[in-house]
């Protein structure tokens, strides 16, 4: 795989202003050969959804805001395909291929790319990734998949993807958690917080049962933190996560609409902010000032 996938999907994207052209337009030059520099505009029936893709919940609501957009200023960024013989398959852009069908769309704009399966499911991971819209137990699963399927180490993974060993190692634990716990996560009536520290208790009994009182005492992560105190701790109390930061984290994410991590430095620390381009960086910036 190439480590252009570090750089994100930019670096596999041409500029959107290239000149688009048709199906009609391109009968006497290679497909193959355009798609290596410009935008092809194809009829959406054409694309079939990618089987590799690890995201399986999309929000209605979210849905009809980006078809909105897209009825109002068009597709911005292309989806990113491969060729098969009676069309396209979707490697990138899901959300956009399903809210284009919502707005009316014919035609959509597509940059083709050649890929394994690998590459397939590792793109659409990069994607959602950056967009942060995966949630914990369809990203673990996905890990799980890449480990699984393609015989790569945890190690591995966290290069591809951008993040720490101890971020996947993290995230894969959370497919140890009872059916319930995971269905509840995916559905964020418990946040990852809360289900980082259900994670490290010794049962299922006992994460089942505090799993019910963070629902039904509507408890926070602090709270929760608290409830596990009183238990004796956890296996992996020796995790030392600051909790009441990770709120923090999620307020500060709120705001700014960006992934924002908290690093404690003795009585101090550090906050980083992370962003994937210049458009971003300057809304960001405009929110501080």
């Amino acid at each position: 795989m190439s480590n252009g996938l570090g750089r994100g999907l930019s670096s596999l994207i041409p500029n959107i202003n290239n000149t688009k052209k048709n199906n009609q337009e391109l009968s006497n030059e290679s497909i193959d050969d355009y798609s290596k520099n410009g935008v092809l505009e194809v009829e959406i029936e054409k694309i079939k959804a990618n089987p590799m893709q690890p995201r399986k919940r999309f929000v209605d609501f979210q849905l009809e805001e980006l078809a909105n957009s897209i009825k109002e200023h068009g597709i911005i960024q292309p989806l990113i395909v491969t060729k098969n013989n009676d069309g396209f398959q979707l490697i990138a852009g899901e959300r956009r291929l399903r809210a284009s069908k919502i707005a009316g769309l014919k035609k959509v704009p597509i940059v083709i790319r050649k890929a394994d399966d690998q590459e397939k499911l590792e793109l659409a991971l990069i994607e959602n990734i950056q967009r942060e819209d995966l949630n914990p137990i369809d990203l673990a699963k996905a890990y799980k998949q890449l480990i699984d399927e393609f015989n790569i180490t945890q190690e591995q993974v966290a290069e591809k993807v951008g993040k720490s060993r101890s971020t996947v190692t993290n995230i894969l634990r959370m497919l140890k958690l009872p059916e319930e716990i995971q269905l509840a996560l995916i559905s964020e009536k418990i946040s990852e917080g809360h289900a980082k520290y259900l994670v490290g208790l010794d049962s299922e009994t006992k994460q089942l049962n505090l799993f019910r009182k963070i629902l039904h005492n509507d408890l926070t992560i602090t709270d929760t933190n608290k409830e596990i105190r009183k238990m004796g701790g956890t296996k992996s109390a020796r995790i030392k996560i600051n909790y009441a930061d990770k709120d923090k984290e999620f307020a500060l994410r709120e705001f700014f609409g960006a992934k924002i991590e908290i690093k404690r430095m003795g009585r101090g620390g550090k906050i980083i902010i992370d962003f994937y381009s210049d458009e971003e960086l300057s809304e960001i910036i405009k929110k501080i000032k």
